[in-house]
């Protein structure tokens, strides 16, 4: 079955980074989009950066500039660096496969995605 494994988050300070991954198994990781998405409380879901599996990007305007996401389709693995970390960006950050091999970042989340990572914890002190 499709697992999403993330891994990577904590509790950091204003300015710091993180590099989260994703370890994906039980399909062909390379033919489809991915996604990370985060939810702080209180708040909708969101998403954050897309990758497709030609390896073109899109990113949340919020994130631009300071995160990066990346995909190894060989170790079946997606990346995100985040750099430059604001309190704002404090969240449960979430792992995506995508329904194809693109995701319309103008498109609705829940029609976008079809697998949903456990979520992890990423926490911005000021």
């Amino acid at each position: 079955q499709v697992q999403l494994v993330e891994s990577g988050g904590g509790l950091v300070q204003a300015g710091d980074s993180l590099n989260q991954s994703c370890a994906a198994s039980g399909f062909t990781f390379s033919i489809y989009a991915m996604g990370w998405y985060r939810q702080a409380p209180g708040k909708e879901r969101e998403l954050v950066a897309i990758i497709n599996s030609g390896g073109s990007t899109a990113y949340a305007e919020s994130v631009k500039g300071r995160f990066i996401i990346s995909r190894d389709d060989v170790k079946n693995t997606l990346y995100l660096q985040m750099n430059n970390l604001k309190p704002e960006d404090t969240a449960v950050y979430y792992c995506a496969r995508g329904r194809g091999a693109t995701i319309s970042p103008g498109e609705s989340l829940w029609v976008s995605v079809r697998y949903w990572g456990q979520g992890t914890q990423v926490t911005v002190s000021s």
